[in-house]
């Protein structure tokens, strides 16, 4: 029962997105913002991203090694180092296979560290480039080209279904980028057309006010950009919590103790 409500709430954002996607372009916040009219298409290019809404896309997850004493140290307490990791592990290993099971012309792990046997097949793998996480974005994006939607490693609730919608968002030919938003005030996906490393140089990130500033990017640059489903990532203890209890049958899910899901 848990499981299908959790999943519910994932399929009712995409639905949403999904419609989002064919709102007129009049209509309020949430659809899409940015600069410029509307571009019409040509029939037949509108019919084949309609039968492959993914096109010629990538689907990128940029992630860190798990490592004990490296990854979700905001965990510990009241985890180890030992079970952050596994958490970390276990949250990759959930947002890899959505990408799998996300129909996509590439998929690719922008990787800082190196892979394991958590890694599927039909992955091409980059390192990431870059000082801070605007650098490493904006690398990320340079290195793989365009159209490309980003993820990180934090939301294992995501699935194939939400995935698609949000590629299909990027891919209408309507705007330059998609941005979904994370209830912390940072993101949890972004995708554009074109790569650009002015979309995220000199952005601050893992701020309070992030999506905030990188609005305020794409709107300097005079670029249209669509929202996309709002997500709760983790960070904290308390995330992890919240977000076990979307996706009880998860990787993530079974790597949190069953007696930490109860504490209030």
């Amino acid at each position: 029962m848990e499981d299908r409500r959790g999943r519910g709430r994932l399929r009712a954002a995409a639905r949403a997105l999904e419609g989002d996607r064919n709102a007129p372009r009049h209509c309020a916040r949430g659809r899409r913002h940015g600069a410029g009219p509307a571009v019409s298409e040509a029939s037949s290019s509108a019919a084949a991203r309609r039968k492959d809404p993914a096109g010629d896309a990538a689907l990128i997850v940029i992630a860190k090694e798990p490592v004990a004493g490296r990854s979700k140290t905001r965990l510990s307490p009241p985890c180890t180092p030992a079970e952050a990791a596994a958490l970390a592990e276990a949250a990759l290993g959930d947002t890899l296979e959505a990408v799998v099971a996300t129909p996509v012309a590439r998929r690719v792990l922008c990787l800082d560290g190196s892979p394991g046997e958590w890694l599927p097949e039909g992955f091409e793998l980059i390192s990431q480039r870059g000082d801070g996480l605007d650098e490493r974005l904006a690398s990320a994006f340079e290195d793989v080209g365009g159209p490309a939607l980003l993820v990180g490693m934090d939301t294992p609730q995501l699935t194939a279904e939400l995935l698609s919608a949000s590629l299909g968002a990027l891919t209408d030919g309507a705007d330059d980028a998609v941005l979904g938003e994370a209830e912390d005030g940072g993101y949890w996906a972004v995708g554009l057309r074109r790569a650009s490393r002015d979309v995220f140089e000199g952005v601050r990130m893992s701020r309070a006010d992030t999506v905030e500033a990188q609005r305020a990017r794409l709107r300097e640059l005079g670029l249209r950009w669509r929202e996309l489903a709002v997500l709760r990532d983790v960070d904290t203890f308390e995330d992890a919590r919240e977000v076990a209890a979307l996706a009880p049958g998860s990787r993530f899910a079974a790597a949190l103790p069953g007696t930490w899901t109860a504490v209030s």
